[in-house]
């Protein structure tokens, strides 16, 4: 698994007017090339009318799929751009679909490329991109004299924290980022000099800042 990632937060669109011509960028994120490909089929069955439904989605952790559709438009004057403007930012499992009504006004294959390229950033800015960070669990199981200290460090580092049930002893479920969770484990075991029992769980990812 990935270390971290750039992505979608969720399904949006946003459309622009470009001489008379409507675009309307759809972004999501994705974890395989069926679902890629039904939102497209989705958004055509959508849009039946209109004179383009263009995409490009990349999918995979060393970008394996990456795929793109002029959708009728002059060849690499749409999906092209679209696919480019993805990998510019940088992200992985995510469609693009730029959605184009004429408007009567024919823009050129240079004026198409700046229009599917500017659709595709208004599809990003309206999913929001953002940074998946892979977190790993490490379960700290221990006696109640050393819940004040864990949690005084805790709060001082800013430590993610999973959950912390109280039974004859404390058990804290810590998120240190997966990178840094051999360290985190050995600095654990030093502040409680050993009495400490460390039990590693489950890989997750968690967007970077939140």
């Amino acid at each position: 698994m990935l270390a971290r990632f750039k992505t979608f937060r969720q399904q949006a669109s946003a459309e622009i007017i470009i001489k008379k011509s409507r675009f309307i960028g759809y972004g999501k994120p994705v974890t395989s090339e069926a679902e890629a490909i039904a939102f497209i089929e989705e958004l055509k069955k959508q849009h039946w009318n209109a004179n383009h439904n263009c995409s490009a989605y990349v999918i995979g952790e060393r970008d394996e799929i990456q795929k793109q559709s002029d959708d009728g438009e002059p060849s690499g004057t749409a999906g092209k751009p679209i696919l480019e403007v993805i990998k510019h930012h940088g992200l992985k499992n995510v469609v693009i679909v730029v959605t184009r009504y004429f408007g009567g006004i024919m823009l050129g294959a240079g004026g198409l490329i700046r229009a599917y390229t500017d659709g595709a950033v208004t599809a990003i800015e309206a999913a929001e991109a953002i940074t998946n960070v892979l977190h790993r669990e490490v379960i700290v199981d221990v006696d109640y004299t050393w819940y004040g200290k864990l949690e005084n460090e805790f709060h001082a580092r800013s430590v993610r924290i999973g959950g912390t049930e109280f039974t004859d002893r404390v058990i804290i479920t810590c998120l240190p980022e997966a990178a840094d969770a051999e360290r985190f484990s050995n600095w654990i075991t030093d502040l409680t000099q050993g009495q400490a029992k460390l039990t590693i769980g489950e890989d997750q990812y968690y967007i970077e800042g939140e």
